[in-house]
């Protein structure tokens, strides 16, 4: 998913974009709280956020997002393990907290708790039709038998298999898979569209292009008694 960090030693956040890169996840890097302020109304599926910053610390930037209305899951990090300064953090709103140092897989196991929470969801497993997503070893399945998926196909797919009839434009798309160092071209996303139809011809649903508004994935209707194969039923899009 589409993730902000505010972290000021390099060291650390550099480890943490390099590791959730590698796990699928699409992150963008502040060192100051006061140049990530600015970022904070840009949508993200989860920010991360650590205590100490340069100019504005993480508590201001959460008080200053919650108070915005903005609902986007908050991990808070931290050197500190004091008790206080954790009731802070989640009495200003933040969704969970993680003491430095850490292990990467913890990071990963709270990361997960936080989308699975966003999204209404229990489990690691996404469930669309006949696919399956294992959100923890970031594979698919379609009729229980394993695709073959790049780490980049396995998010987009769990982007619209998590809301079937939603519409998502090409910029958002975008946004939630690539960062500027990536420097994707004007048709990245048609191609991995275009890649993810052919891995899931059998699947019972399909990816509709709809032109100049985006991509909705749309399912298959049961068949009925006496109804041609291919019918698709009608869903209105979710804003």
């Amino acid at each position: 998913m589409r993730i902000l960090l505010v972290e000021d030693t390099a060291d650390v956040a550099e480890a943490i974009v390099t590791h959730l890169n590698r796990i699928g996840h699409t992150v963008e890097w502040e060192s100051n709280g006061a140049h990530a302020s600015r970022r904070l109304s840009e949508s993200y599926d989860l920010l991360i956020l650590d205590v100490m910053l340069p100019q504005q610390d993480g508590f201001s930037l959460l008080h200053q997002l919650r108070t915005r209305g903005q609902h986007t899951p908050v991990l808070m990090l931290t050197a500190c393990a004091e008790v206080e300064e954790r009731v802070r953090a989640l009495d200003l709103g933040a969704d969970d907290y993680l003491v430095k140092p850490f292990d990467f897989r913890e990071l990963d196991a709270r990361i997960r708790v936080l989308l699975r929470r966003s999204g209404g969801e229990s489990t690691n497993l996404l469930h669309c039709a006949n696919l399956s997503i294992d959100r923890k070893s970031r594979s698919a399945t379609l009729d229980g038998q394993p695709i073959e998926l790049t780490r980049r196909e396995v998010t987009l797919l769990e982007i619209i298999a998590a809301r079937p009839g939603r519409i998502f434009n090409k910029d958002e798309l975008m946004d939630r898979l690539f960062t500027v160092d990536d420097n994707p071209s004007a048709n990245s996303v048609e191609q991995y569209v275009a890649r993810l139809r052919k891995k899931l011809a059998a699947a019972a649903f399909e990816i509709r292009t709809l032109r100049g508004l985006g991509y909705q994935l749309v399912l298959h209707a049961p068949a009925e008694p006496g109804a041609g194969a291919g019918t698709v039923a009608h869903i209105s899009p979710l804003h």
